[in-house]
């Protein structure tokens, strides 16, 4: 499911994570070392500042000739790591940072990249011992920590430590039925849907009274096109949460899949009428209408769903048609080149 903007959010969660690096000054001294040292301090800084500039092919070639010097200057392989992790090269960085943990075990925040790169470069279980060990040292520190690890753990197909990882992130027992089904959400995100199935139904044995919890089971129902079932999962959310209306999105667009029109309408109605500022039951209904062979009817419900959020393709897609179906060619013919526009332009930023 919008599998690159996944990437970009998770790559900005990770970044969120960085440790502070701390740093220490010495005191100017006379001594050949204390120069040499200064001179290095000087030479990571400049490498630092060409970093942040996002010149990051320079800042490594100045580290690399530092590399090279004998003696090798304390802290190198350190800064090479990270700026390859900048660079989004996650196996490269990994490689230094590795390098850095073994000179010094002390650097927690090589520790912690080293097991991101690991993360973003697709090896969730190499990850896994270094995220493990940054929690162990800020337990609470940080929320994303315990997210990345829980998915680090979900694509490596340790599934009870999830569930463990999202437990303390959402502050649960991880024997919960809540914990259950927070895992089987993530899972569902991260499109493990067997065992996200597995999952939410281990959520409801546990809390049969669970809010959301036969509303994700709908949801994998629909995904794997199972309408019946899923149209029961909705009905059974609804006696425990009557006043929820995405579940009756959820039921509407669920009857619209088996073409209980009627049915559709109703449920899409009662969402609008217990919250009004969703476009998507809106949207829905208009289609629904439209299949019904009322056209103005449609036309009312997706002129308010534009109004709310111009820039969906699919609001002026169907108005293009419900504008076709009661004469309009020219009104037809605008929405449809306003939706064509807008398809386009999605298309360029993705």
């Amino acid at each position: 499911m919008f599998q690159l903007i996944r990437i970009a959010i998770l790559t900005s969660v990770c970044s969120a994570m960085l440790i502070a690096q701390t740093t220490t000054s010495t005191s100017p001294s006379s001594t050949p070392h204390a120069s040499q040292a200064a001179s290095t301090g000087s030479e990571f800084a400049d490498a630092r500042r060409l970093a942040q500039q996002g010149k990051y092919d320079e800042a490594i070639a100045l580290l690399q000739a530092l590399a090279v010097k004998s003696p090798k200057p304390a802290g190198v392989a350190h800064e090479l790591g990270t700026v390859y992790y900048k660079k989004g090269d996650y196996l490269k960085a990994a490689e230094y940072l590795k390098q850095a943990t073994s000179d010094d075990p002390a650097d927690k925040e090589a520790v912690q990249l080293l097991g991101l790169s690991y993360y973003l470069a697709g090896r969730p279980a190499e990850a896994i011992p270094y995220l493990e060990k940054v929690q162990t040292w800020y337990p609470r520190a940080n929320v994303d920590a315990s997210y990345v690890l829980g998915v680090s753990y979900i694509q490596a197909k340790d599934y009870p430590n999830a569930r463990i990882a999202f437990a303390e992130m959402f502050d649960l027992p991880p024997d919960s039925g809540a914990a259950y089904l927070l895992t089987a959400r993530m899972l569902f995100r991260q499109e493990f849907i067997p065992v996200a199935e597995e999952y939410a139904q281990k959520a409801v044995a546990t809390d049969p009274k669970l809010p959301l919890a036969h509303q994700l089971l709908g949801e994998i129902h629909m995904f794997n096109s199972k309408i019946p079932e899923a149209i029961a999962d909705f009905q059974q959310e609804l006696a425990i949460n009557p006043a929820y209306p995405t579940v009756y999105y959820k039921l509407g667009d669920a009857y619209s899949r088996v073409q209980k029109y009627d049915d559709a309408e109703r449920q899409l109605q009662r969402s609008i009428w217990l919250d009004a500022s969703a476009t998507g039951p809106y949207i829905l209904l208009g289609k629904v209408l439209e299949k019904k062979g009322e056209p103005v009817l449609a036309l009312r419900m997706l002129e308010r769903a534009a109004t709310m959020d111009p820039n969906n393709p699919m609001t002026h897609q169907l108005l293009g048609q419900a504008y076709r179906d009661i004469g309009k060619p020219d009104e037809a013919e605008r929405e449809l080149k306003l939706a064509e526009q807008l398809r386009n332009k999605q298309t360029e930023v993705q």
